[in-house]
């Protein structure tokens, strides 16, 4: 199953209503859960992203669908990046020769 790295940036909705993040994010994985979207790992972070996530989806369109559905809400921005594993980059390695 792909995996993905999720950095998240509140908004400035999602600033003023920080005090709900952990809510939000325990309905976001909910959500996402529904949808075969499994979160791995969240931190909320110090720096230039407020959260950085670990997810795992059967697909790319079913995590952009899942992730849409949280940024919709208005609360976050997101960068989302396909992650390898040490043996999906071997992968990929033979591919390129």
């Amino acid at each position: 199953m792909p995996t993905y790295v999720v950095l998240i940036s509140w908004t400035d909705q999602g600033a003023t209503n920080f005090k709900d993040t952990v809510d939000r994010y325990q309905a976001a994985r909910d959500a996402g859960g529904q949808a075969g979207v499994t979160w791995r790992e969240t931190h909320w972070t110090l720096g230039p992203y407020d959260i950085v996530a670990t997810l795992d989806a059967p697909d790319d369109e079913t995590l952009m669908a899942t992730i849409l559905s949280v940024v919709g809400q208005g609360n976050i921005r997101t960068t989302t990046m396909r992650a390898f594993s040490a043996d999906e980059m071997r992968g990929v390695l033979e591919k390129a020769g």
